[in-house]
């Protein structure tokens, strides 16, 4: 039998803790039990802390401001790290080693005072590099939806968790669709900011030069926009920001947007692959929706999406920063990482990033400053929003994405396919959302993404407010729930 608790948004149980009709040691205990009940299916919390959580419970018991005083949360195994907790990144190097972090991250001290309990971390691939998780060190996580088949990736192990409701809400992260696909994939909501809106710090400046946002997956567009709230703005030392809203992100999902003119585009861009008929048929059911809500939408896209030097700068951006975090972990454990600490897609990326000069990186750069103006022209001649899949297919079966290791950048190739609506967003900068809108036959879930002009979250926010009021989704749940 479903637990009742499992089928409330973070707001609402944050609510009944106000109320007095549950306690943060209730909500916690709940959700400790739907994981041990279920996660040895999905495999998708790999590092229980379930004794520290409810020890932290039981001290917010007497009540705090704080907007989500004593909701149960869980973290991705990749940033957000926690004071003396493992950290390993999906890495067999990391997890044999035993590391643990040596201080909070600063997003999990907004997660702490935004009143969360985090119960645990969650599975992610090798590094964040796959749009699957499915790693050496800790195995694949399953998809509640159907087991054996992808969570997506590289916030795989949260956005199952939530799909299957652990908790309604779990911390992911995204350098090339990381929080959109795995949101696609399970059928759940996945923000990813603006470039410099959530901190990264203090360990890191901007990740791959720019590419990774924080945020979270959840079920509801109102959580996706409160916890928006506690999570934004600059912390001491960060490189840059984007500019604050003019009002809380809360106050969004409900808000009239006005009459708005989006594009749509419905083939990959630089024609990188081809488009499943059901995420064409996702794409069509939600333009009838912006239709029906009054807004404008027509084919149309912006002409730099369709410049074929894009994936290749990606690629630059990927493999240099491969190198450089397989450098970084060798100095931080006292030795050189080889080819058998890594599995051979990594591996492969790292080699070719060392290949690569300075000056060709900078060259990347100057390139992706130039095509962001140009990508940017489209929302200023007119354009509110573009619509496009999340995804180009339904969540495939398990090892699809496993790396040859007579070829493994065939793997890759296979993985900038599968991203290709996705990691462009991370090159701009812009934020984008993947909203659970629709689901195959046979009852797998396939987003679709609305991107916004830069720092316009407060607009992503209400057009999917509309959405989910037009097509509610929370009443939908996997067959694997709690």
């Amino acid at each position: 039998m479903p637990d009742a608790l499992a089928r409330l948004d973070a707001t609402a149980q944050a609510e009944i803790v106000r109320r007095g009709e549950a306690s943060p040691r209730d909500l916690v205990d709940a959700a400790i039990a739907r994981i041990e009940r279920l996660n040895p299916q999905l495999n998708a919390v790999i590092h229980p802390r379930f004794e520290a959580a409810r020890a932290e419970a039981d001290r917010l018991a007497h009540g705090s401001d704080a907007p989500f005083h004593g909701v149960p949360l869980l973290v991705k195994d990749f940033l957000c790290h926690l004071e003396g907790e493992p950290i390993h990144l999906g890495t067999r190097f990391l997890r044999d080693a035993g590391f643990v972090a040596p201080h909070d991250a600063y997003l999990t001290r907004k997660l702490k005072a935004a009143g969360f309990v985090v119960l645990g971390r969650t599975n992610t691939p090798e590094l964040g590099t796959l749009p699957t998780t499915e790693p050496d060190a800790y195995g694949a996580t399953h998809n509640p939806w159907k087991l054996g088949h992808s969570t997506g990736g590289s916030s795989g192990g949260s956005a199952a968790s939530v799909a299957a409701g652990f908790t309604p809400v779990a911390h992911a992260n995204d350098g090339g669709g990381s929080i959109r696909i795995p949101a696609s994939a399970c059928g759940v909501v996945g923000l990813k900011p603006s470039r410099g809106r959530t901190s990264l710090g203090p360990d890191v400046g901007d990740g791959m030069g720019g590419l990774v946002a924080e945020g979270v997956v959840s079920r509801s567009v109102r959580d996706t926009a409160s916890v928006l709230d506690a999570i934004a703005g600059a912390m001491p030392g960060d490189p840059y920001t984007a500019p604050p809203p003019l009002r809380p992100y809360r106050l969004e999902p409900g808000a009239w947007p006005g009459r708005l003119r989006v594009g749509m585009l419905t083939r990959p861009p630089c024609n990188i692959g081809t488009v499943h008929p059901e995420a064409r048929r996702a794409v069509a059911q939600a333009a009838r929706l912006l239709a029906d809500a009054g807004h404008t939408v027509e084919e149309s896209h912006p002409d730099a999406l369709d410049e074929m030097p894009m994936p290749q700068h990606f690629s630059v951006m990927y493999c240099t920063s491969t190198a450089r975090l397989l450098d970084a972990f060798g100095e931080l454990l006292g030795r050189t990482l080889g080819p058998d600490d890594v599995d051979p897609l990594n591996w492969a990326m790292a080699e070719t990033g060392r290949a690569m000069s300075a000056p060709m990186y900078l060259a990347t750069v100057d390139w992706l400053q130039g095509w962001t103006r140009r990508m940017a022209t489209w929302w200023t001649s007119g354009f509110d929003l573009l619509l496009t899949p999340t995804l180009p297919e339904p969540p495939p079966a398990h090892g699809t994405f496993a790396p040859a290791a007579d070829n493994p950048l065939v793997a890759g190739a296979r993985a900038q396919m599968y991203a290709a609506f996705t990691s462009p967003f991370n090159l701009s900068g812009q934020p984008a959302i993947s909203l659970p809108l629709h689901w195959t036959d046979d009852g797998l879930p396939l987003g679709v993404q609305l991107v916004g002009a830069y720092g316009r979250e407060d607009l992503l926010l209400r057009v999917a407010g509309q959405l989910e009021a037009a097509a509610p989704w929370a009443d939908r749940w996997p067959a694997l729930v709690a």
